[in-house]
C-alpha cells in the first residue's frame, strides 16, 4: 500500500489541465517541471511517508509565488529552505500567505507536528492567471462553472489518500467556503467544513491584529475533530 507522501507525488504528477476554459485564461502546472517534482518528492515524503489519515485544509487556488512556484500549498521558496530544510532552485522571494502559514505552523510545533496532522490542498489544485495576474476560480463564472465536476473528482481522488471525514477546514470565510459548503452538501465530502479567514486577507487588510487571527488558527486546529 503506497504512502500518503507518495499518492499525493502520483496525484499532483498526474494532474492535466482542465477542459473548457474560458477564453484568457491560463492554467499554472508547475509539476510538468523538473525541479518543481525533485523538492516536492522531498517534502512530501520527509512529512507524510506514513499511513496515517490527515485534517483537509482547503485554500482556494495556488498563487504565482508560493505553489505556483514550489508545488507545495503555502509554502514559498524561503519557507521551503529555511522551515523545511529542503533546499531548491528557485527566486527566493516570499509569499505572503507562506509567511503568515508558517508562522502558525511554527507555533503549533513546528512542520513535523503540523504535516503530522493536517494537509493543504485547494479546491482547485491547479492555478489560474489571466491578464499576467492571479485569477482565483470564483472570480470567473464561466471558470467556476466550468470547473464543478473537475473540482469534485479531485477531491474525491485526494480524500482516498486518507482524510478525515468528521471536519475539513476551508481557508477563506467568503467566497471560497460558500461555493465548497454549497459543494459538499450535494457530494457530502465531510461531514463539516470548518471556515478561517484567508492567510493573504489578514496580511493585506488586518495585519496590526495578525496575532489575534494566529490565535484563531491555533485554537482551530486544536479542536477540529479526527474521525
Amino acid at each position: 500500500m503506497k504512502s500518503f507522501g507518495q499518492q499525493i507525488i502520483d496525484f499532483l504528477f498526474s494532474l492535466d489541465s482542465p477542459s473548457l476554459l474560458p477564453d484568457k485564461v491560463g492554467v499554472m502546472n508547475p509539476y510538468k517541471n523538473e525541479a518543481v517534482q525533485k523538492v516536492c518528492k522531498k517534502f512530501f515524503l520527509k512529512y507524510y511517508n506514513d499511513h496515517y489519515p490527515r485534517t483537509f485544509i482547503i485554500g482556494i487556488n495556488p498563487g504565482r509565488y508560493g505553489a505556483g512556484i514550489t508545488g507545495i500549498p503555502f509554502t514559498d521558496p524561503i519557507r521551503l529552505e529555511k522551515e523545511c530544510d529542503i533546499e531548491n532552485p528557485f527566486n527566493k522571494k516570499q509569499e505572503l500567505s507562506s509567511v503568515y502559514i508558517y508562522d502558525v505552523i511554527r507555533l503549533y510545533g513546528g512542520p513535523a507536528q503540523f504535516y503530522s496532522r493536517f494537509y493543504f490542498t485547494s479546491v482547485s489544485p491547479l492555478g489560474f492567471v489571466s491578464d499576467g495576474k492571479n485569477l482565483n476560480y470564483y472570480d470567473n463564472k464561466a471558470l467556476r462553472d466550468s470547473l464543478i465536476q473537475y473540482i469534485v473528482q479531485y477531491i474525491d481522488d485526494q480524500k482516498q489518500f486518507g482524510a478525515y471525514k468528521s471536519a475539513a477546514i476551508c481557508l477563506g470565510e467568503g467566497k471560497n467556503y460558500q461555493f465548497l459548503l454549497q459543494l459538499n452538501k450535494e457530494y457530502k465530502f465531510f461531514d463539516t467544513i470548518l471556515p478561517l479567514p484567508h492567510p493573504r486577507f489578514i496580511m493585506q487588510y488586518r495585519f496590526r491584529k495578525r496575532e489575534e487571527y494566529i490565535k484563531k488558527y491555533l485554537t482551530t486546529l486544536m479542536a477540529v475533530p479526527e474521525l
